[in-house]
């Protein structure tokens, strides 16, 4: 659930792990329903943290999803070395790895930043796997101009991989994953994300309006007989 916390990140902040799962949970349901045949996971911000910070991946492999059909994973990735804080760090980037291809692809906007979280986090997924991962830092990752739009462009860069990229692609072409000369309008994403979760309120209102007109009327089933309303003669 997202909280006024939230929102108010959303305004001009620092996107808080809670904003950022919103968000997947929204390509989850609005994109990637779409598609069930394809087997692409986007990991929440508290498992990509965990995931980083467990000496033995394989300690979590009951808490992570099966990745045993999965062709792509988007991690987020958080700076935060302090596993006792809440909510810790300064700065988010992205790391999607394709396991079919064996490659781990870091989106940092600002480079090289989280290079260290990333390349840890994609050794540790590589072991979870089984499987080797090559790592690559994509320096031509579009750049922030501020310090707090780090979460709206993995948000953003999130959604473009995810749309244009892996769900639009043939599958015998290959795919570029360089995002190099991709411009990310950051306030627009801000204002596109607030207006998601606005009507995502609205339409939770609207439901709960509904249920209870529902539940107030004498015609509604129950288990004990209700008598119909009297019409005023």
């Amino acid at each position: 659930m997202v909280t006024k916390e939230d929102v108010d990140t959303l305004k001009s902040d620092w996107l808080t792990d809670n904003t950022i799962a919103f968000w997947e949970e929204y390509l989850e349901n609005e994109t990637l329903k779409k598609y069930p045949s394809s087997n692409i996971v986007l990991l929440r911000p508290s498992m990509a943290f965990m995931l980083m910070q467990t000496p033995n991946p394989l300690d979590l492999k009951q808490a992570l999803p099966d990745f045993s059909k999965t062709t792509h994973i988007f991690l987020p990735i958080n700076d935060n070395r302090n596993v006792s804080v809440a909510e810790g760090g300064s700065h988010w980037s992205l790391l999607l790895v394709s396991v079919i291809d064996g490659v781990a692809f870091h989106y940092d906007s600002l480079s090289p930043s989280n290079w260290n979280e990333a390349e840890v986090t994609a050794r540790k997924l590589s072991h979870l796997l089984g499987k080797p991962l090559t790592f690559l830092n994509l320096s031509d990752s579009p750049q922030q101009e501020n310090s707090n739009d780090c979460g709206v462009y993995v948000c953003i860069i999130m959604r473009h991989l995810l749309l244009k990229r892996l769900l639009s692609a043939n599958a015998k072409e290959k795919v570029s994953m360089s995002m190099g000369g991709k411009l990310v309008d950051a306030p627009g994403g801000r204002k596109e994300m607030l207006r998601i979760i606005e009507g995502y309120r609205k339409e939770g209102e609207r439901r709960r309006s509904h249920d209870e007109s529902r539940s107030s009327s004498p015609f509604q089933r129950s288990s004990a007989p209700r008598s119909p309303p009297r019409i005023d003669s």
